[in-house]
């Protein structure tokens, strides 16, 4: 079955640089739509950023566009989450989501559109 595990969160300070990484199994990255999404304590689950990894299509939240970087390596199934310029309002449980199969209509910051997720990686940015 499909399986997403996240790691690489962390404590940094804002201004700082995080990876998050999401090794999955089960399926191949190669033609799927993969997505991270954060939770903050009481506020909704948020598409932070989506890829078509099949359809070379990639799209991110406004509040995080030009900081975050989404990319995976086929070859190790693995989607990655590259942060930089960190700010306290970052601070929020990252999910990795996918979706097996899916098409250049896609909505990939739709958390609905997404049926497997992980488990999370805790990312604190202190001030």
């Amino acid at each position: 079955q499909v399986q997403l595990v996240e790691s690489g969160g962390g404590s940094v300070q804002a201004g700082g640089s995080l990876r998050l990484s999401c090794a999955a199994s089960g399926y191949t990255i190669r033609w799927s739509c993969m997505g991270w999404f954060r939770q903050a304590p009481g506020k909704e689950r948020e598409g932070v950023a989506g890829s078509y990894i099949g359809g070379g299509r990639t799209d991110y939240a406004d509040s995080v566009h030009g900081r975050f970087t989404i990319s995976q390596d086929n070859a190790k199934n693995t989607l990655y989450l590259q942060m930089t310029s960190l700010k306290p309002e970052d601070t929020a449980m990252y999910y990795c989501a996918a979706r097996t199969t899916c098409t250049r209509n896609t909505w990939l910051l739709g958390k609905t559109n997404y049926p497997y997720w992980g488990q999370g990686t805790q990312v604190t940015v202190s001030s």
